[in-house]
């Protein structure tokens, strides 16, 4: 019986000393509580996906018995305007073709409704054809040698056969959502290389090109669709693609902004933002050398950025050059490069969600919404690949982890949400946390953790608290 009971203590002992998958005790619960809070968890091991747990008591204020997470509204940060993916092509025909009309609908309101689904709130589109659409083409296309400077041939045509149907069913289930375009090429007579692929805007053709972005803008809202805001150049720094690109450095991203794109819009009347840059975190200095243009910055609302190179802590020197500008979060992509499904949810969350909200990004958008289950269709674009969704070619849906890491924002962020101060305690290691309050005053709170044993930890808010206990590898959401 000796030996039993001194077997036992040391069990206990090396159980206590060393990692566990079980939760520590929660501390004692104050039968006289306020409220309630929600909690939506995801784990890394995918055991849960996404799904709401029990409810925790909010009380009334007392020392915490846990490290804290302090939730402050009295400091305010940056308004959101939502999150998302890009409706490709492809994406638009996955959605448009292969999907029947009843499996369509529920997947939009699956996609796009805060209540039954995840809320995407944002949406980029591509200005002519990218590296995923069904084929090379601009809205004004002409033959060989000739060219269009009275528009005369401009055309919507290819983005009415999958992008603008699609658009419109969207529209139907979230009719304020923001819409983003970005052209990876001018018509191939604008150009210097007199191809869609590579080249410049030719100094003759930045009149004409202005126009086209006001006829876009125009053509689009003659199908029922406002565009919230365009950036002059997919990825202006990359001109060496196999697809639709080509190269726009400051300078001249600068003069056709000052010169042309911005009095274009404003001539014509169109309260549509300019958003400069649209490329990698490694090369803040463009987007700066820009907005240091006393005249350009009239007609620039701010700078957006993609994950491929830098560090997301970029954006927040943009930020403190010019903090009265915008920042804004375009594109990443998931693929088969990375296939563990863990240490994208984290990568996710510490670069493009919680990340890019506390360097002060507006939004937050991935790549295709959608692709098929052979990285596709795709336009010379990246072989493997990710959707935000795939859709196979028999209809299949199926949720990858961009679908969960965004799902985490979506739903709860709303639009017109304000990121307020989180201060995590110092002892909360490998904790993340970003805050924010939705105009309906709820406020939400997303943790992730990102080390291998639970967290627990006291959110405090002016006087009152709730507690709770992470799991490893693990992304919750707190609403309140």
């Amino acid at each position: 019986m000796i030996y039993s009971i001194l077997f036992l203590s040391l069990l206990s002992l090396f159980s206590a000393c060393g990692k566990s998958d079980n939760p520590p005790p929660e501390p004692p619960v104050d039968t006289t509580h306020y409220a309630k809070a929600q909690v939506w968890l995801t784990k890394g091991d995918k055991t849960v996906l996404f799904s709401k747990q029990n409810d925790l008591n909010i009380l009334s204020s007392v020392t915490p018995k846990w490290p804290t997470i302090i939730v402050d509204t009295s400091y305010q940060f940056q308004e959101i305007e939502g999150y998302g993916a890009a409706l490709t092509g492809s994406s638009a025909y996955l959605f448009h073709r292969i999907l029947m009309p009843d499996a369509r609908q529920r997947l939009i309101e699956d996609l796009f409704t805060p209540d039954s689904g995840i809320g995407l709130s944002y949406l980029r589109l591509t200005i002519g054809a990218s590296d995923f659409s069904l084929s090379d083409f601009t809205y004004d296309d002409v033959a060989p040698g000739q060219t269009d400077f009275e528009l005369e041939k401009f055309s919507l045509s290819q983005d009415t056969l999958d992008v603008v149907p699609v658009l419109k069913e969207i529209l139907k289930v979230v009719p304020n959502i923001y819409l983003l375009g970005s052209p990876w090429s001018p018509p191939a007579w604008m150009k210097t290389s007199a191809s869609l692929k590579g080249g410049r805007l030719k100094q003759e053709c930045y009149p004409v090109y202005a126009q086209y972005f006001v006829k876009y803008v125009q053509a689009m809202q003659a199908n029922g669709i406002r565009i919230d805001a365009i950036t002059p150049q997919n990825e202006p720094l990359y001109a060496t693609a196999s697809y639709p690109c080509m190269l726009m450095e400051a300078a001249d991203q600068n003069k056709f902004v000052r010169d042309h794109l911005g009095p274009a819009f404003q001539q014509n009347g169109l309260d549509v933002k300019i958003i400069v840059y649209d490329h990698n975190w490694d090369r803040p200095d463009y987007p700066i050398d820009i907005l240091n243009d006393q005249e350009t910055r009239k007609y620039v609302t701010g700078s957006a950025f993609h994950a491929y190179a830098g560090d997301v802590s970029a954006m927040s020197l943009v930020h403190q050059a010019h903090p009265d500008k915008a920042l804004y979060f375009t594109e990443i992509s998931g693929g088969d490069w990375a296939t563990n499904f863990s240490d994208n949810l984290l990568w996710n969350m510490k670069n493009i969600l919680i990340g890019t909200a506390n360097n002060w990004s507006k939004n937050a958008l991935f790549w295709n919404l959608a692709l098929d289950e052979n990285h596709g269709p795709k336009n010379n674009g990246c072989s493997n690949c990710r959707g935000v969704v795939t859709i196979t070619s028999q209809g299949q849906i199926y949720k990858n982890e961009e679908y969960y890491s965004l799902a985490h924002f979506s739903k709860f962020v709303r639009p017109q949400a304000i990121r307020i101060l989180s201060r995590i305690d110092q002892q909360l290691m490998n904790i993340d946390a970003v805050a924010f309050q939705n105009k309906d005053s709820s406020k939400v709170l997303i943790v992730a953790n990102y080390g291998d044993s639970y967290k627990t930890f006291t959110v405090q808010q002016n006087q009152k608290s709730f507690s709770y206990s992470i799991a490893p590898k693990s992304v919750a959401t707190i609403i309140w």
